[in-house]
């Protein structure tokens, strides 16, 4: 599998996953009024015109990843995941961090849940696209951990602050959720097998590969930024990396 370096700012690789996701992701106005300020915006902006970008920060082990962006107009853990990396840069890391801002920036630029009629969740297990290539990058890096960030319409389902995991066939996912949900309000939701509820879906497809995975859900309705939302998905982030005692 090839990538495309794109950019380097601040010793943090920017590399393009699939250049079929690309957006101006300037045109989400409920967006852009969230992020100003973000020191890191302009080159990560310029990567994803041309597709999903992926930020690598740190060295060393445990490596993780942290996805956002899934469904484009789920716009908290994407404005959370920005202001993950602003923070990023005042800490000490012991480990290191794969960080995908926006998954589809076309879809965010559009302010849309699904990538040209699919269901992003729901198409890992078809060859390429875009979660099916960070499932097979995840693979091919041997990651110790995948973190798929959400938010989700009030009534809806799960319509709650939660983490999804499940036990088998990778217990390490329950493990995860049950310190992410143990340090926030988030509820845990478990499944006893990966796949049986939500197929094709980014942290089921991670689990049944052994790559131990949660989904993080937190309330906002689509398209728009609650208050307090972007908050709590960066809270399910830090804790996420305190899980890997990659941040201390």
């Amino acid at each position: 599998m090839r990538y495309n370096n794109v950019d380097i700012f601040s010793s943090q690789k920017i590399t393009v996953l699939s250049s079929q996701t690309g957006g101006n992701v300037e045109e989400n106005q409920n967006l852009m009024s969230k992020i100003k300020g973000i020191m890191a915006i302009d080159p990560l902006i310029r990567s994803a015109q041309k597709g999903t970008p992926l930020i690598e920060i740190g060295k060393g082990s445990p490596e993780v990843m942290l996805v956002a962006g899934v469904h484009g107009n789920e716009l908290p853990p994407q404005i959370a995941a920005l202001n993950l990396l602003e923070y990023l840069k005042t800490v000490e890391l012991f480990g290191k961090i794969y960080l995908i801002p926006f998954t589809s920036p076309k879809s965010t630029m559009e302010n849309v849940r699904w990538f040209n009629g699919h269901d992003l969740n729901r198409s890992c297990s078809q060859q390429g696209s875009i979660t099916n290539i960070i499932l097979e990058l995840s693979q091919k890096l041997n990651l110790d951990g995948v973190a798929d960030f959400h938010s989700t319409n009030p009534k809806s389902n799960p319509g709650r602050e939660s983490v999804f995991c499940s036990k088998q066939p990778c217990i390490n996912s329950y493990h995860i959720a049950k310190y992410i949900t143990s340090k926030t309000t988030s509820e845990l939701i478990c499944y006893n097998k990966a796949g049986t509820i939500y197929q094709g879906a980014l942290e089921d497809e991670c689990n049944l590969q052994n790559i131990p995975a949660v989904t993080c859900e937190v309330v906002s309705q689509n398209g728009e930024v609650k208050p307090g939302s972007i908050k709590r998905s960066f809270l399910q982030m830090k804790i996420y990396l305190e899980h890997f005692k990659i941040l201390r």
